[in-house]
């Protein structure tokens, strides 16, 4: 092996990937024990020959060698760089003396894919064993890494005791061996350490490479155009690449075997393949090995959303009137926050974050792009929002060469087989009714949301600052027959306590209530300065989804930020029936909000300076509920209010419902200048805006509230009456 040339390749394959827009994560860098290596990795695509050994050089520091398919061997422009590399063909007649004289140096670390092939269909599993399938039979893996592993380790405590001994044997495998240093031999050990790739998105697309060979090629095959689309997008496209390195394998154990102790110390020289009895034990011991890095490189698949989806897809009963989409939605919610909860399993970033947008625009596209895959390829088929399925799809072998554009959903699902545990929690999932996954998806984001506030209670509680733990809990008014649900949202720096009142008084008129808590509120002044606009729209939606699985009509409605939220939803939430506003602000009126720019910029500059304590990142409030509101406005907060009704201004015309807007004239926070102009940019066909006389910003608290929320509960009862009659055409302006 020219080591100048490894290092080139590595320095161009670095280079090589500034042109890539895979995005590659890598975990477990600390398994990685020092010593003689192999890692067995799992084997998808045949870059993963090329930058496997790239990320892992770039952690240990060491030379990667790997074993590659002989046929890659056969393509002229491939074998010079994947010799420079460190690849060795399959087929190498000094294949495994190489991999042993390199692994006792600990100079060199290998890289072998216990498969034996890639596994294109991603199907691992036959008769609850690790089997893969080529064209025409199942194969149980390759047990070839624990065999060379266990040999290594073999021949460490071999010369160990040879040398101690003082026999000839020792020196004959001194020279036969190449070993020039056997301090370093002795002191080291050897181990595999499983590794796992998992791709998100992995499905084939047309990209660079496939145009080319299109180009070059007068009619390329479905094999190479299988192989160029789904590695082209690995490289080309925005693809998320998790490696994952798992708990290393200790060998040396699995020489304690009688017979091999005898061995040890035997003065012949060792011939392994003509020893019968030592031939079994290491078969025995190499499938045991083999067994548990299998498991072991599986158990670490990083599950994203095509995994979920597929398998939901692949469990979900047969139903000739078709899947309702929304209950598909909401199978799918309820398994990813499940999965989360689970400490042995491994699971994309993106589940960590909220996935209320699962149930309520899929404004990131998670089912819009995996709808579009299962359509092109004929998996399913959606009419009047109900997914059809062809169960076959699932069942029929399709050809391993073709299986990722002909059918990714299926090998979508395969990959998952091997967590037996996993697969076995989809199905039951796909398999519940209609009204359990409802109830469980209800009950489960409510116990999210209460552990969530806990946490940040907890977590930013001020003695005699922070509010009782009543003020900012959610506040829930239900009727087993409401005549409708409403969603009240309240304004900044305040929390649900500031809508109790009027929640109770339309409770009262028969309607069942939930007030959120916008995520930053309810604590202390310090988490609303870490908090975003995004999460509060979040919380608003959690709160959207527990009334949709509580009763079949929602109204939307909000007080100042919360009447921004409430409309914010209203462009997007097309099953409500209407949306009122409280005092919307469009522009800050407050002396504050004006010396935000000027304010954020002073911070920054005396944090550039080191000098935290002279920044003012919080300015005194005076608010009209100090029982309720914060008496410290962080600045970060007024921020994200403007960045909220920035993002809000342009998608007004968007929305469609009914809608009523309700002002004070005198209002001292929020301009009604700005409320007027807010109102004429709604879209709907059928708007309201009431203006009442007084003098202060919260007018759903306070003196003569009796008029705001009668004026209130008849556009909202006008409209559930609209909506028992089907919904006739709006005809007022």
């Amino acid at each position: 092996m020219n080591r100048f040339a490894f290092g080139l390749s590595n320095y161009t394959l670095k280079t090589f990937s500034g042109f890539s827009k895979a995005s590659i994560k890598i975990s477990g860098k600390e398994n990685i024990p020092e010593g003689s290596v192999i890692f067995t990795a799992n084997h998808f695509t045949r870059i993963e020959t090329i930058f496997l050994p790239y990320h892992i050089h770039n952690i240990t520091h060491k030379e990667i060698w790997s074993l590659a398919a002989a046929e890659i061997f056969e393509i002229s422009i491939l074998q010079g760089f994947l010799n420079n590399l460190g690849a060795v063909s399959t087929k190498d007649p000094n294949r495994d003396k190489l991999i042993l004289k390199t692994l006792l140096s600990g100079d060199v670390q290998w890289i072998i894919f216990p498969e034996g092939m890639m596994v294109k269909n991603k199907k691992l599993m036959s008769k609850d064993q690790f089997a893969v399938r080529d064209e025409e039979v199942f194969k149980r893996p390759r047990t070839g890494a624990a065999i060379v592993a266990l040999r290594t380790e073999f021949y460490r405590e071999r010369l160990r005791r040879l040398r101690d001994m003082k026999e000839p044997e020792f020196e004959r495998l001194m020279a036969s061996l190449e070993i020039k240093n056997i301090d370093q031999v002795l002191e080291g050990q050897t181990h595999i350490v499983p590794v796992n790739i998992t791709y998100y998105p992995a499905s084939p697309k047309e990209n660079i490479l496939s145009r080319i060979a299109q180009i070059v090629m007068k009619d390329p095959s479905k094999r190479v155009m299988d192989e160029l689309m789904t590695e082209g997008s690995m490289l080309f496209s925005n693809v998320n690449i998790n490696i994952r390195f798992g708990k290393p394998i200790e060998i040396k154990s699995y020489l304690n075997e009688p017979y091999i102790e005898s061995m040890l110390t035997v003065r012949r020289k060792i011939r392994f393949d003509d020893d019968i009895s030592s031939k079994q034990i290491f078969r025995q011991f190499s499938i045991q090995i083999m067994e548990k890095y299998m498991a072991a490189v599986y158990a670490m698949t990083t599950l994203n959303y095509d995994h979920v989806l597929a398998c939901v897809l692949k469990h979900f009963p047969y139903r000739p009137e078709g899947i309702d989409i929304y209950e598909f939605k909401c199978k799918v919610y309820y398994a990813i926050a499940w999965l989360t909860s689970q400490r042995e399993i491994f699971v994309s970033d993106n589940f960590y974050k909220n996935q209320s947008h699962l149930l309520i625009d899929d404004r990131l596209k998670r089912f819009e792009d995996f709808f579009a895959i299962a359509c092109n390829t004929g998996v399913i088929k959606i009419e009047n929002n109900r997914i059809f399925k062809d169960q076959t799809r699932f069942v029929t072998p399709s050809d391993f060469h073709t299986i990722r554009i002909e059918n990714p959903i299926l090998v979508m699902a395969n990959e998952v087989e091997p967590l037996r545990d996993v697969e076995k929690f989809l199905k039951q999932t796909a398999q519940k009714s209609r009204n359990e996954i409802l109830s469980l998806v209800k009950d489960t984001i409510m116990e999210k949301i209460e552990v969530d506030f806990s946490n940040d209670y907890n977590d930013f509680y001020i003695e005699e600052e922070s509010k009782k733990k009543r003020v900012g809990r959610p506040v829930f008014l239900k009727h087993d027959n409401a005549v409708a649900g409403i969603l009240l949202i309240h304004g900044y720096m305040a929390a649900p306590k500031e809508m109790e009142s009027f929640a109770r008084y339309l409770y009262a008129q028969g309607y069942t209530v939930y007030v959120p808590r916008l995520k930053g509120h309810g604590t202390a002044p310090e988490d609303l300065a870490r908090t975003t606009y995004k999460q509060w729209i979040e919380s608003v939606e959690e709160g959207y989804i527990i009334l949709k699985h509580t009763c079949e009509k929602i109204v939307i409605g909000g007080f100042s930020t919360g009447a921004g939220l409430a409309l914010e939803l209203a462009t997007k939430a097309a099953d409500a029936i209407a949306v009122f506003a409280v005092a919307p602000p469009m522009r800050l009126k407050d002396l504050g909000s004006y010396f935000v720019p000027a304010v954020d910029a002073w911070n920054s500059m005396i944090k550039l300076i080191r000098l935290d304590s002279i920044a003012k990142e919080y300015i005194a409030n005076s608010p009209e509920n100090p029982h309720i509101n914060y008496v410290r406005n962080p600045i970060a907060g007024i921020l994200q209010l403007e960045k909220l009704m920035e993002s809000l201004e342009p998608e007004l015309k968007n929305i469609s419902l009914p809608t009523l807007v309700v002002q004070s004239r005198k209002d001292p926070v929020v301009n009604p200048r700005g409320t007027s102009k807010l109102f004429e940019n709604i879209g709907s066909e059928f708007k309201e805006y009431y203006m009442f006389d007084y003098d202060r910003h919260g007018i759903l608290l306070g003196d003569d509230v009796q008029r705001v929320y009668q004026a209130i509960e008849n556009f909202i009862r006008r409209w559930v009456s609209q909506s028992l009659l089907k919904k006739q055409p709006l005809t007022q302006k």
